[in-house]
């Protein structure tokens, strides 16, 4: 009964629909790690990260010095629709959560190639556009000035994402699917579609890097994959 406890408190606040989108469109696998081994492969990528692979499993860590979250990442060849899973838990009090991001760093429209993003923290699921949304390149310098956002731009970013409301335990693992088909992201957590948000920089074409970024400490993951839709 213990570890359908999560679940069941999940089921009360999350969307209980079917995933839409079935896991058979993600034929390819491009990555997977169950971090089995000490140490990161060689294919891992890290920006502002003192994060480690011990004991089976991925633990991030935040330099208390750092002025950005810990970031490990993956690049991949160009793809529009993926599929991300990995399990994760929250450790302590002190887990805000994490973002899954699929980025394109070739893209320059956007701050750091931003396309989408999925943010995951115990209480909210918050699914995004950062390409047309928030990190578009006008919106995101507007954002840094003295006068802020136009009312316009706050009336657009109203579009641009969605949230979710989610209870997740600590301490106990769940398992997290991202979705992406065209314009839609989907988001599933222990087997239950959470939501779903279409806008239209979500069908960028050529997603090229697939990030955890997570929010200060005391994340823990395991079973990473990324898929990819057939060609």
């Amino acid at each position: 009964m213990k570890a359908i406890f999560p679940l069941l408190l999940l089921s009360l606040t999350a969307t209980l629909a079917r995933a839409e989108i079935p896991a058979s469109y993600y034929s390819r696998t491009l990555f997977t790690d169950d971090f089995s081994s000490d140490g990161f492969g060689k294919r891992w990528g890290h920006y502002k990260s003192s994060s480690v692979v011990k004991d089976g499993v991925l633990m991030v860590i935040t330099a208390e010095t750092s002025d950005h979250p810990a970031v490990d990442n993956i690049v991949i060849e160009p793809e529009r629709d993926l599929e991300v899973s990995v399990k994760f838990k929250y450790t302590s009090d002190k887990a805000n959560g994490f973002n899954v991001w699929l980025d394109d760093k070739t893209y320059k429209g956007s701050h750091a190639g931003h396309i989408c993003s999925v943010v995951v923290n115990p209480t909210t699921v918050n699914i995004s556009d950062a390409k047309t949304g928030r990190f578009m390149n006008e919106i995101y310098e507007q954002s840094k000035t003295k006068d802020g956002l136009t009312p316009e731009q706050k009336k657009l970013l109203l579009t641009k994402s969605k949230s979710v409301p989610v209870k997740l335990s600590r301490q106990e693992w769940h398992t997290l699917i991202v979705r992406t088909k065209a314009d839609e992201v989907e988001v599933i957590i222990d087997g239950s579609a959470v939501g779903s948000f279409k806008s239209e920089g979500i069908s960028h074409e050529s997603k090229t890097l697939v990030s955890l970024t997570t929010n200060r400490v005391d994340v823990v993951y395991d079973d990473f994959s990324v898929k990819a839709a057939a060609k």
